[in-house]
């Protein structure tokens, strides 16, 4: 299998797993339970992981909140933020191409009487296709806007929001702004005091860390963000988030956003120029095939990101018939509502043309043969499907 599915998740690397390992077996103390030397040691582990987190993301000492993974952040954050009892602002402002963890927790607000306003994305063809139209972003955010919500990068078009140009709209009018900074962390620099975003979420297993853990970055220094938490009992992390913590979870997630970071400017150009041949490939041997999102020599598109449209086949009867090649055709985490992708349709793509679109994420262990096979493969299913629905 080859596998090009890196914005579903990746995989885990050696050097995480090896970092983890002693503390599901050697180290297995209660970090809560510093009565003793097991317990104060996988206390101090937590500790030293949260600060690599706040080092690898300039956020400041203790505003790290470990969860499961960015959709309880989001949820966290947003309910968080919304829902606290000192909160008297009653609107929330997000974007039409977000995750479902946004867009879902939204449509709950709206249900609890916030009024909710979705912004519109650029629209195909414009060189930040899928990332929040700037203009209608700063005509939505009033002076009743508790919260604005805005991915950092986006899962599918690969496009990168201008957080700080969205961070200065929203201050400007005392709201408050949060990022699902999921497809942005380890691949582009996500910096919360330059960009001063008040809230940030990341999941560990997309840069090479293991499922089931994540962080919220809660607040940048810059002003004050209550939270109402979510989980309650227990009073770990300060009340924010109760529940036992877990050690080599936090461990592996450290090491993992170190990596990330520290290897993110080799292995872009290396990861950017592997993108660039499977496009080359699939565009010289299929026709009409269309690109998705931003112009791939733009700086505004994650380097792996590649999203494409198909003639005459539809995405998931290609991805069937290519079972050699891991890729997809939307956001794995909606996968359990099958249909059209809302971004793709969001941004301005009929509902067949998004039928006949595939999403590949390249990541830092693929390499140039992996790339000319997985062409090859995806090209000679293509064909055959051609032939059985007798189009040429």
């Amino acid at each position: 299998m080859i596998y090009l599915d890196n914005h579903a998740t990746t995989c885990c690397d050696p050097r995480v797993v090896e970092a983890m390992l002693p503390w599901l077996s050697e180290h297995f103390g209660n970090p809560h339970s510093l009565s003793h030397s097991p317990g104060r040691l996988a206390a101090d582990a937590i500790e030293q992981s949260l600060s690599q987190i706040t080092r690898s993301t300039n956020s400041p000492e203790h505003s790290i909140v470990m969860t499961s993974g960015a959709t309880e952040s989001n949820n966290l954050a947003i309910r968080g933020v919304c829902l606290h009892p000192r909160q008297t602002r009653r609107h929330f402002v997000t974007v039409s191409t977000e995750h479902p963890a946004v867009l879902d927790v939204a449509e709950e607000l709206r249900r609890d009487g916030f009024r909710v306003t979705r912004v519109a994305a650029y629209q195909a063809g414009h060189p930040c296709a899928g990332s929040v139209d700037l203009d209608r972003l700063a005509d939505a955010i009033d002076d009743d806007t508790a919260l604005v919500s805005v991915m950092w990068a986006n899962n599918e078009v690969g496009s990168i929001a201008p957080m700080k140009v969205i961070a200065d709209l929203c201050h400007a009018r005392g709201a408050l702004l949060h990022s699902d900074a999921t497809q942005a962390i380890g691949r582009i620099d996500v910096d919360v005091r330059k960009t001063d975003v008040d809230l940030v979420s990341g999941s560990a297993h997309k840069f090479y860390g293991p499922k089931g853990v994540g962080f919220l970055v809660v607040g940048n220094g810059n002003r004050r963000v209550r939270i109402l938490p979510q989980i309650v009992g227990g009073g770990q992390q300060d009340g924010l988030r109760s529940g036992t913590m877990n050690p080599a979870a936090a461990v592996a997630m450290a090491k993992a956003i170190e990596l990330a970071n520290h290897e993110m400017r080799s292995s872009q150009p290396q990861i950017m120029g592997l993108r660039g041949q499977l496009f080359e490939q699939l565009r010289s041997r299929i026709e009409r095939i269309q690109l998705n999102g931003p112009e791939l020599t733009l700086p505004g598109r994650l380097p792996g990101n590649l999203n494409l449209t198909i003639d005459q086949v539809e995405g998931e009867a290609w991805m069937s018939a290519t079972p050699g090649v891991a890729f997809s055709s939307g956001s794995a985490c909606s996968s359990v509502e099958p249909g059209a992708s809302h971004v793709l349709r969001a941004i301005g793509l009929s509902e067949s043309a998004t039928r006949r679109s595939v999403r590949f994420g390249i990541g830092r262990f693929n390499t140039e043969p992996e790339i000319m096979e997985a062409a090859d493969q995806l090209v000679e299913s293509y064909r055959k499907l051609q032939q059985l629905t007798g189009q040429r």
